[in-house]
């Protein structure tokens, strides 16, 4: 059975909402963390695979819209990069960007080994690497697409299984990691009051104001696509479209901050952004051809497991100590394995958690989001796309 391309649109909105409303009312996916459109999108996944499984009907989806909402989405992260952030988090925020960094090398190296070592091929170790653990469901999704489009196929499922587990793994491992570190070091909350800033947009959302974000969202769009082909085509180098317009949006951002700061409201950015991302993701699991993954099920498992316990002990072990061995590292920590394993609202569930039960902690909740939402980009990008480069 072909659905068209807007009844596919129309079945992704569905999936999503389906998603929202399991999500608040059973407490694992609540408690994980797991995005709606991952719960709505699996569900469907999961259905057409039994469908197919007893010979009753193959599904065929039309999902040629989904590359837009994934660029979109993007870009308003790209919008959301502003430099006034960074150097609010000084020493910290350079240290546990540059940890991030060195992760994404680390799950790169993991991924491509281990994949070697089982005789598969090293860009289905990249997409259990990087791509899903610190890149989470959408870069799964965007990167997949690329991937695929080499030769590799599933890459997309490949991603998606590996970016839920994760997911899964992150949530799991924050809450005992940092509770035996506050326990171990007799960790408390800092008495002083560090500021935050917090960016928040005030104004109400009109016609005009919309308008004008759009504008600035589909103008980065469109010169960030024509950007990565020309990058591509000068350098032979394969750049997804979607970085190109996200990097675009973070010159656009700083430049408008420094002309007319007002006429950027990251209010009615987020939710285009929150949008795009909802649909965009529920059509890439929706998509997901199960059957296609079942015999790699064990080797993406092995290979989960083993940037599970490597980020847990670089951690404990490395990093806790290099942003201080206090409290406010302990907390860093806890975000850290939150979206170093799945994404920054998990990074936020996990550091909410524990500041609930031992205390607030001021600069963890700063610098986590801003590195997790947009800096971690800087080096992950480069580094996702040499790794495909080097193995295309």
């Amino acid at each position: 059975m072909a659905i068209n391309q807007i009844t596919t649109l129309c079945l992704a909105v569905t999936l999503f909402l389906v998603g929202t409303f399991l999500v608040k009312r059973v407490g694992f996916l609540n408690r994980f963390c797991i995005p709606a459109p991952v719960v709505g999108g699996l569900l469907f996944a999961i259905l057409a695979t039994i469908l197919k499984g007893l010979d009753l009907i193959e599904i065929t989806l039309d999902t040629s819209l989904q590359s837009i909402f994934m660029i979109t989405f993007f870009t308003t992260i790209g919008l959301g990069a502003s430099f006034k952030l960074v150097k609010l988090g000084g020493k910290l925020l350079v240290i546990y960007w540059l940890a991030c960094g060195f992760l994404a090398l680390m799950q790169n190296v993991i991924g491509v080994s281990l994949a070697k070592l089982m005789d598969l091929h090293p860009l289905i170790g990249v997409m259990a690497g990087a791509v899903s653990m610190e890149g989470g469901h959408g870069a799964a999704a965007a990167f997949g697409e690329t991937i695929e489009g080499l030769g590799v196929p599933s890459a997309v499922s490949i991603g998606m299984a590996a970016a839920t587990c994760g997911l899964v793994a992150g949530g799991l491992v924050g809450g005992p990691v940092i509770g035996y570190l506050i326990r171990k070091f007799d960790l408390k909350p800092s008495s002083e009051e560090t500021e935050a800033y917090v960016e928040k947009s005030q104004h109400p959302i009109t016609d005009k104001s919309f308008m004008m974000q759009v504008f600035l969202i589909t103008f980065c769009m469109a010169v960030g696509t024509y950007v990565g082909e020309w990058f591509s085509t000068i350098t032979g180098f394969v750049l997804p479209g979607y970085v190109g317009a996200m990097f675009i949006a973070v010159i656009v951002r700083n430049v408008v901050d420094r002309i007319k700061p007002e006429l950027i409201n990251m209010r009615e950015i987020n939710l285009i952004g929150d949008i795009s991302l909802g649909i965009f993701l529920s059509m890439a699991l929706m998509s997901i051809k199960l059957w296609e993954i079942a015999d790699l099920a064990l080797p993406l498992f092995i290979i989960v497991l083993v940037q599970v316990i490597f980020i847990v002990l670089f951690a404990v072990f490395v990093l806790f100590r290099l942003l201080g061995k206090n409290y406010d590292a302990a907390i860093m920590v806890s975000g850290f394995l939150g979206h170093g394993l799945g994404a920054t609202p998990n990074a936020m569930a996990n550091m909410s958690a524990v500041v609930s039960k031992f205390g607030p902690s001021r600069k963890a909740f700063l610098i986590v989001p801003i590195v997790g939402a947009f800096l971690i980009d800087v080096f992950g990008m480069p580094i996702i796309i040499t790794t495909i480069n080097l193995f295309k």
